[in-house]
């Protein structure tokens, strides 16, 4: 555990200093939070608070990540050079996502409004991204499409033609549950920092090193980041944050070949989605609300929870969720 802590302590401090630069500089910019005017009414106080900051990880991530592959390639040992490469996908996918994320929240600053980037760019974006992933892993790493089965400790070996399909509807459906979950202060960084470290503890048990680097560094940039976003909130992630997030879980769940147990770990930003969901088919049915708003955080916020408190349930609904998730392997 000594390697990974060293990792993530690094990754910590780096992202703090990152931080301290970039806030300022973002509150210079005039790079502030636009609440949608349909949302809570206490969420208008926090308009132009810093966003955007989900930019604070990509720089840790490209820092750190570009020197672990590097320094692993360099290696005289052929199996320290495999760990290197095999790094690569991971950092491209979760940067690219956080890329994507960032050219959404420059329109939505730039025209001043919360619609941002094309719904139909935005997927496409994704949609690239994913795609590449998929056959990176399978066609030059040559990682089999092994699926395993959680609790039934068996694996499903799906056809190519059908995993890279699915492995794209895993990274596009986690990206959008993450980004759903991102509402409130410091909710989708705690609830997304849990499900890393279970993937991050699930690859030190199965031995593979390239999942404990990458899982290590978010872990680290995450805690950073929870510094200047919990409640009240110095900063935002925005899209660049969350949509990097969510990549990242996704792609190490799918390295891990264990999709599934994102159903288990990752209950919270599903049931986000679902609410959203049910919201919206039932209204259009009726024309009445299931929920006083979704995501579902919003329901309970507006119920009379406080944000810190949400916050606190969700985080420990998912501990438990992944409690469950690590038994079921």
């Amino acid at each position: 555990m000594e390697f990974q802590t060293k990792i993530i302590l690094l990754a910590f401090a780096i992202s703090v200093i990152i931080a301290l630069i970039t806030i300022p500089i973002l509150k210079k910019l005039k790079v502030g939070q636009i609440e949608r005017k349909e949302g809570p009414q206490s969420h208008l106080k926090k308009q132009g608070t810093p966003t955007m900051g989900g930019i604070i990880m990509i720089i840790t991530i490209l820092i750190l990540g570009i020197f672990m592959v590097w320094d692993y390639t360099k290696s005289d040992d052929q199996s320290e050079r495999i760990i290197g490469e095999n790094l690569i996908p991971l950092i491209a996918v979760t940067v690219g996502f956080g890329i994507i994320g960032l050219i959404d929240d420059l329109k939505k600053l730039i025209g001043k409004n919360t619609e941002g980037l094309k719904p139909a760019y935005k997927m496409l974006g994704l949609l690239i991204v994913s795609v590449g992933f998929s056959l990176y892993i399978t066609q030059v790493l040559n990682i089999e499409t092994d699926i395993y089965i959680p609790f039934f400790k068996t694996y499903l070996t799906l056809p190519i033609w059908l995993y890279v399909p699915f492995a794209v509807l895993v990274l596009l459906a986690t990206t959008n549950a993450i980004n759903l979950t991102d509402g409130i202060d410091g909710l989708s960084t705690s609830v997304t920092t849990i499900i890393i470290t279970c993937l991050t503890m699930i690859g030190v048990v199965l031995g593979l090193k390239e999942i404990t680097v990458i899982g290590s560094i978010l872990i680290g940039t995450c805690l950073a980041f929870l510094i200047f976003n919990l409640h009240p909130a110095k900063v935002m992630m925005g899209d660049t944050g969350s949509l990097l997030l969510g990549g990242a879980i996704a792609s190490m769940a799918l390295y891990l070949k264990m999709p599934l147990l994102l159903i288990i770990i990752a209950l919270v930003p599903i049931l986000e989605t679902l609410s959203v969901m049910i919201q919206v088919a039932y209204f259009k049915k009726t024309g009445k609300r299931v929920f006083k708003m979704t995501p579902i955080h919003h329901h309970f916020e507006l119920s009379g929870w406080k944000e810190n408190k949400i916050v606190s349930v969700f985080s420990l609904v998912t501990l438990i969720c992944c409690a469950i998730g690590l038994m079921a392997i």
